[in-house]
């Protein structure tokens, strides 16, 4: 297994930079970029989970602590880019560990402004009265850029101040851009939510705007740096998924085959990148199983959704596979069609395609082989979504359904996934529409449903997209009916 990847610091530094520019250019010189840090989440009681820090602010900074906050000013030449963050508590670091200094988070970020956190609120109040701000003298943890006394926050002789900030907010034309959440993310960012509220006041001149588009667009398409660190995370899953193949014949429940591959992530340095789904025969129809508690029975199916998180990026890879060691003639014929329909996806990934493209293909192929089982009746109608209810891709990166635009053409540098399915639900039928026409399909395919029946097959893969086609990450896991019983053998 090739090794983890080591950043160059040079090279991670200039990448950070490189990144904070580019989102500098979409702001502009007449507005401001403000990040949070994530809020620690409590498990229960005074225990919190572990912390894990808001992807954007960790795009731009490395910092994986709480309470930092990063403001970006393109058009402030002295303050163009601050840093808040907590000063060390020997009391608290203590209890928790030891929290940034200011010269270790220059170190990783490469941000050298570093003010007090406790300066974050009075500057937020002085930058909507159009006031300029200096913190004070004790506040300022890290200074590279120089200062020019008590006037250096800005004046009508000083051009690199807040002037070109505070006569576009004079003119309307200055936005306050923050990650305030649209429909898909409102489970989350409650914080910018409410500060976004509080900060919009009219007569400011710096109008709130969300962030979001910015950070899509740049997070689409990853470096040659991220793909190695998502590259590893594929790594890691694969010998977890390994681990589970070389165990079948000895464990007999879920909880059993999940303890084998999250040993593999955390043996290598990484976490869960999200709840483990480990399902056996029946469980594997649902598609977002995570309890984890089911026994295995020989005859039955072992659908393993799991993917590592290493260096804040995850895998995300699926594989089916027999608890005896062999498919049977009904659960091959499933698995193959769809592998069948996942080589087909795969065949239309490639750069100028979307993932509609993939999907649809995936979809063509399935049909073919549904109606072929006699599992659905017509060609040319939403029957498949009946046994095939999900897309077929998603973006991966820094979350596995990663930010990114769907209707965007294909390029080198993109990650997701290609993960088509079938499960045969046993109450499928009897939850049909009680309509004659529905009768009629429930009538119709009923013998082969109740061959397939408590079926379910997910095959996935993890895919970049380069300028010949694309590469599959995750191409050493075992994938075939062929080479997973001869991997189990």
């Amino acid at each position: 297994e090739p090794p983890a990847p080591v950043w160059d610091e040079r090279e991670r530094l200039a990448e950070l930079a490189a990144r904070r520019a580019r989102v500098a250019e979409f702001v502009g010189p007449n507005s401001v970029l403000v990040l949070l840090g994530a809020e620690p989440r409590v498990y229960t009681g005074d225990v919190d989970y572990e912390y894990r820090q808001e992807n954007n602010l960790y795009y731009l900074t490395h910092l994986n602590q709480p309470g930092a906050r990063f403001v970006l000013m393109p058009g402030h030449g002295r303050h163009r880019e601050v840093l808040f963050l907590p000063r060390p508590v020997p009391a608290r670091e203590v209890w928790e560990g030891r929290m940034y200094t200011a010269e270790a988070a220059m170190r990783l970020s490469g941000v050298n402004e570093i003010w007090d956190a406790g300066e974050f609120e009075p500057f937020m109040r002085a930058l909507l009265e159009r006031k300029p701000f200096r913190p004070k003298n004790e506040s300022v943890l890290l200074a590279v850029a120089a200062r020019s006394g008590p006037g250096s926050g800005g004046s009508a002789a000083d051009p690199v101040g807040y002037d070109t900030i505070f006569a576009a907010m004079g003119r309307k034309e200055s936005s306050l851009y923050m990650l305030t959440p649209g429909a898909g993310e409102a489970r989350e960012f409650r914080q910018e939510r409410e500060a976004a509220a509080r900060w919009a006041k009219p007569d400011s001149g710096l109008t709130p705007r969300s962030a979001w588009p910015i950070f899509v667009r740049l997070r689409q398409v990853k470096s040659p740096a991220e793909v190695r660190l998502i590259q590893h995370a594929v790594n890691l899953t694969a010998r977890g998924i390994g681990r589970a193949l070389a165990a079948a014949t000895r464990s007999g429940w879920e909880y059993q085959f999940e303890a084998e591959i999250e040993y593999a992530f955390r043996s290598g340095n990484a976490r869960v990148g999200y709840p483990s789904i480990v399902a056996c025969g029946e469980n594997a129809t649902i598609l977002h199983y995570t309890e984890s508690s089911g026994q295995c029975r020989d005859g039955e199916l072992l659908l393993m959704d799991v993917g590592a998180e290493y260096g804040h990026y995850s895998a995300d890879v699926t594989r089916t596979v027999p608890v005896s060691g062999r498919f049977t003639p009904a659960q091959a014929e499933i698995y193959n069609a769809v592998l069948a329909a996942q080589e087909a996806a795969l065949r239309a990934a490639r750069p100028g395609a979307t993932l509609s493209d993939v999907h649809n293909a995936a979809v063509r192929s399935l049909k073919e082989s549904l109606l072929r089982l006699g599992l659905i009746t017509e060609r040319n109608s939403t029957q498949h979504g009946l046994w095939f209810m999900h897309g077929t891709s998603h973006w991966l990166g820094m979350n596995v359904h990663d930010v990114g635009a769907n209707d965007a053409r294909l390029e080198p540098g993109m990650v997701f996934t290609v993960e088509p399915g079938l499960y045969f639900r046993a109450d499928a039928l009897e939850r049909l529409p009680q309509t004659a026409e529905w009768r009629r399909f429930a009538e119709a395919v009923r013998p082969a449903f109740e061959k397939y029946k408590n079926i379910g097959v997910r095959v996935e893969d993890d895919v970049v997209i380069t300028a010949e086609g694309h590469r599959n990450l995750s191409a050493a896991v075992p994938r075939t009916v062929a080479e997973i019983e001869a991997a189990m053998k």
